[in-house]
C-alpha cells in the first residue's frame, strides 16, 4: 500500500503564506496525478490543484495566480505553495494520489490513497 502525509498547515494572518508538503511512502512502483483537496465541515471536498507525473497542472479558479502546485518525483513528495491567503481559504487540506504499488505477490496493482489532512487557519 501507499501511505500519504501531509504536513505545514498553520495559523496565519490574512495575506500570509503557507507551504503545504505530501510525502508518499511504502511499496511505490510508480506515482502518477497528485492532488490537493480542501474541506469546510459541512461541505464537500472541493479540487484545490493537480499535478500529472509530467508536471501539468490544472488549478481551482479560485486560488489561481495565487497557489503553486509542485512535486520532486525522486522524492515522492508534493508541495503546495499558497501566498496572499484569505481567511476563506480556511479548511482541512488533503492529499491525494494515483497511481501503482506492488502487491505480495511482486506484481503491480493500481491504488488511490489519501492523507490525513492537514489544518490550515487564516485568520487576524
Amino acid at each position: 500500500q501507499v501511505q500519504l502525509a501531509e504536513s505545514g498547515g498553520a495559523l496565519v494572518q490574512p495575506g500570509g503564506s503557507l507551504r503545504l508538503s505530501c510525502a508518499a511512502s511504502g511499496s511505490i512502483a510508480s506515482i502518477n496525478t497528485m492532488t490537493w483537496y480542501r474541506q469546510v465541515p459541512g461541505r464537500e471536498r472541493d479540487l484545490v490543484a493537480t499535478i500529472a507525473k509530467g508536471g501539468s497542472t490544472n488549478y481551482a479558479d479560485s486560488v489561481k495566480g495565487r497557489f503553486t502546485i509542485s512535486r520532486d518525483n525522486a522524492k515522492s513528495t508534493m508541495f503546495l505553495q499558497m501566498n496572499s491567503l484569505k481567511p476563506e481559504d480556511t479548511a482541512v487540506y488533503y492529499c491525494s494520489a494515483e497511481g501503482l504499488h506492488w502487491n505480495d505477490n511482486g506484481e503491480p496493482v493500481a491504488y488511490r490513497s489519501w492523507g490525513q489532512g492537514t489544518q490550515v487557519t487564516v485568520s487576524s
